[in-house]
């Protein structure tokens, strides 16, 4: 039988911190590792502005996405919604020739299909927020894996949350897609074990009931 691979822990970088094993030494990549990933998010912009980007990325590395995210935000108005719905096949052939963002024409048109689907769910459920919660319960899932390799790709959860954005007209929004989401605004917490950030309690608001978190609503 062939020797079984070495499991990945976390990784030592420069500054004494063990950081999740994913996570390399890019500084961008180390200030979203330690800033954003994991920390539950309530903001209803903020979290299209995610699903979108977690779309964009499929096929791709986060690190692309990462770096083009100022272009994003940019071509795409902000992610404010009610904008990005309003674009028109004149403004989306505009933004194939956008180098600041990933020129693929059906993730383009997917962004403002989901905007368009956004919005009529935000009218119909009141918020994004409290949509993509409730696939959790209201509370962060937290997994404490040891390794990579005990991280999954897909959960019964984001099986649930795909087939219902889908069902809504969203686009890109596969299993994988929706598990990765979830783990970026904090629906899971998947930070190894021996991260410096679980060491440190920074993901000690991760347990504090979404019934405490203010709402924001759509534009």
């Amino acid at each position: 039988m062939a020797e079984r691979m070495k499991r990945r822990g976390t990784r030592l970088h420069p500054d004494g911190r063990r950081r999740c094993g994913w996570c390399p030494d890019d500084p961008l990549y180390i200030a979203y590792h330690d800033r954003e990933w994991g920390v539950p998010l309530h903001d209803d912009r903020r979290l299209f502005e995610m699903l979108c980007l977690e779309g964009a990325q499929a096929g791709l590395s986060w690190a692309t996405v990462l770096h083009k995210r100022a272009g994003y935000r940019q071509a795409f108005l902000g992610f404010n919604p009610a904008r990005v719905a309003r674009m028109s096949t004149r403004d989306q052939a505009r933004l194939m020739r956008d180098p600041g963002i990933i020129r693929n024409r059906l993730k383009i048109a997917a962004f403002v299909a989901n905007a368009r689907a956004f919005r009529e769910l935000v009218e119909h459920e009141d918020s994004f927020d409290r949509f993509l919660w409730q696939f959790v319960g209201g509370h962060t899932l937290d997994r404490r894996p040891r390794y990579l390799e005990d991280i999954p790709s897909s959960t019964r959860e984001s099986d649930a949350m795909s087939r219902e954005l889908k069902r809504r007209g969203f686009r890109f929004v596969g299993s994988t897609i929706c598990y990765a989401l979830m783990q970026a605004v904090g629906i899971v917490n998947d930070h190894q074990r021996d991260c410096w950030v679980r060491t440190s309690g920074r993901r000690s608001r991760a347990r504090v009931s979404r019934r405490a978190k203010t709402r924001s609503r759509s534009p």
